[in-house]
């Protein structure tokens, strides 16, 4: 009974060291998320998927922010309509719900806002709302989805991007390596990988990338120390409050799956990681990291790859007679 109750103790101790070790860390592991409505996540995916809210009937959600790819499609910036070369990095679209909000000068307030701008964006997806929903309306296993998640048949924008954003609400990636060591598997991470957590931190990269995602919670001005040369025309949150202060300053992008959501920065000028660390300490932190100290730091950094989405493809519906034609590209 003693021997009982002395493992008891240590596993309790054990509980309590895990969450002490995350409390006080400023990054957080990431927890799986239970849907609480798999159906309305269903539709969203199968709208997620769908070309047919494009102009041409070519690109879809996933175009950009491919599931395969780390949710990002790994180009500098995305193609739209008429193979029209976008003006900024793709985000990724994984742990997006975890951002104040979205786009990189942060114009959308939440994935839901976020979902309807691509579909009428002219160098994107390069459609108009209407023409979407006319679409959606002429297919009736669209029409029997809707009135099955959403009570009616009567399919407007506002339950499109309700159902987009639902399913990319899904999007986590919980049980990285970094995760397991918060919670305390000290075996999750080697030597090196600690040492870059440690620089990680102590030389200041926590004070912008912390939180779950690592990042996404804050906007900074790109070039404290030193300003970012780039060809780039985006302005940042200048763009949506018209304060000149405000110009460079970005949304923080998250470091979860860095090590798969390459090229890096809002231009995706730099290609590897080690470009973008050492870059980072320069303009940011106005220090010179040396070549083991970038080694150690990327190190860190790819143990925040978690667990990918294992996502179905879904079998969308095909289209009637009614169906809006995919126009070509002019």
């Amino acid at each position: 009974m003693m021997r009982m109750l002395v493992v008891s103790l240590l596993s309790i101790g054990a509980i309590v060291t895990s969450v002490h070790v995350s409390a006080n860390e400023p990054i957080q592991p990431i927890k799986a998320v239970k849907p609480e409505n798999p159906k309305m996540v269903e539709l969203g995916k199968m709208l997620f998927f769908d070309p047919r809210l494009s102009k041409s009937g070519f690109i879809s959600c996933n175009s950009c922010h491919n599931l395969s790819m780390g949710g990002t499609d790994n180009i500098p910036s995305s193609i739209g309509h008429a193979w029209y070369q976008g003006p900024i990095n793709a985000p990724t679209v994984l742990n997006a719900n975890m951002n104040l909000a979205q786009f990189w000068d942060g114009r959308a307030k939440d994935l839901k806002e976020q979902a309807g701008g691509p579909i009428a964006n002219p160098g994107e997806m390069a459609f108009t709302h209407e023409l979407a929903i006319e679409v959606l309306d002429s297919i009736p296993q669209y029409r029997a989805y809707f009135k099955q998640v959403f009570g009616s048949e009567k399919i407007n924008i506002d339950s499109v991007t309700t159902a987009i954003a639902a399913f990319e609400e899904t999007l986590v990636t919980p049980g990285s390596r970094f995760d397991k060591w918060l919670e305390g598997d000290q075996a999750a991470l080697n030597k090196i990988e600690l040492e870059g957590y440690k620089l990680f931190k102590s030389s200041g990269c926590a004070g912008c990338h912390n939180g779950p995602a690592v990042g996404g919670t804050l906007y900074q001005k790109f070039g404290i120390h030193t300003p970012y040369k780039t060809e780039n025309k985006a302005e940042g949150r200048k763009a949506v409050t018209g304060k000149e202060t405000d110009l460079h300053v970005f949304k923080v992008p998250t470091l979860r799956n860095i090590e798969l959501t390459y090229p890096y920065f809002h231009d995706g000028a730099v290609a590897t990681l080690e470009e973008a660390v050492s870059t980072m300490g320069k303009l940011q932190l106005d220090r010179t990291f040396n070549e083991q100290e970038v080694a150690s730091i990327v190190a860190f950094l790819k143990t925040l790859t978690g667990k990918q989405p294992n996502i179905r493809l879904p079998i969308l519906p095909p289209s009637t007679n009614k169906t809006p034609r995919p126009q070509p590209f002019e």
